[in-house]
């Protein structure tokens, strides 16, 4: 009694073509393990494994000569085959999800009006490219302050963002250093550093009001992103500048 897969059970498992296990058969890199006496292809577990690991490296982008080089080399060590697949994959996935987040940064910069070239972008933010916040920053506050932001920013150089990024920087700085002082967010040199702030985003962006500016205050200990990025500064220091946002907006009575 025959025992195995024929051609076309094999094809309706995996999604190959019959042409195309046939062409396998023919050029030697997956032959069956067995034929009948009428001369069909029968084809056993073993074999299913190693077209497995054929179509695992024909969609790493190998080719068919290369694959049979690296089967027939490995023979029965099967393990070792689709850990080496796994590898290659797991590389693969982390390329792919690079370009996946460049792409994104490059789409919202284009939504926010950053005209910047990728390799500029990178140079002047790294990681911290605030395009990639630009659809909820529009789903969250669209209106006449996001089309005046978007207005602003589509005009800026690389110098300008240059000069952007070392005031935020400094202004960061000494927020830090406020704060490790020993400085209250209610003390006067902390609203004074909040009020600093709010000016900033306005020379910036947009007319950041009192009212935006609690907004922010909100997001900066309510949104792990934003915390994250701000505590990189110092520990703490989001839940300081939100307490500081506030007190200040209480001074100024809005």
């Amino acid at each position: 009694m025959t025992r195995g897969y024929s051609v076309g059970t094999v094809a309706r498992m995996t999604g190959v073509t019959v042409r195309t296990l046939h062409h396998y058969d023919e050029i030697g890199l997956l032959a069956p393990s067995e034929r009948t006496g009428t001369g069909y292809r029968r084809y056993d577990d073993a074999d299913l494994e190693r077209l497995q690991q054929i179509l695992g490296y024909r969609e790493l982008g190998f080719g068919l000569d290369e694959i049979r080089t690296i089967l027939d080399a490995r023979g029965d060590d099967t393990l070792t085959l689709f850990r080496h697949q796994h590898a290659l994959l797991t590389e693969r996935i982390a390329r792919l999800q690079r370009m996946v987040t460049t792409l994104e940064h490059t789409m919202e910069a284009h939504l926010m009006g950053i005209t910047l070239t990728p390799e500029e972008r990178f140079e002047v933010f790294g990681d911290d490219d605030p395009s990639r916040y630009a659809e909820e920053a529009e789903r969250r506050w669209g209106g006449d302050g996001w089309t005046e932001s978007q207005r602003r920013v589509s005009t800026y150089t690389k110098q300008d963002w240059m000069r952007f990024k070392d005031e935020a920087a400094d202004l960061t700085r000494r927020m830090a250093e406020a704060m490790r002082s020993g400085a209250a967010p209610g003390d006067p040199v902390a609203m004074d550093l909040a009020e600093e702030h709010r000016r900033h985003i306005s020379t910036w962006f947009y007319d950041c009001t009192y009212e935006i500016h609690r907004g922010l205050a909100e997001l900066y200990v309510t949104d792990e992103r934003f915390t994250e990025t701000i505590d990189r500064a110092a520990e703490g220091l989001s839940a300081w500048l939100s307490d500081a946002i506030l007190a200040n907006a209480d001074r100024a009575g809005s």
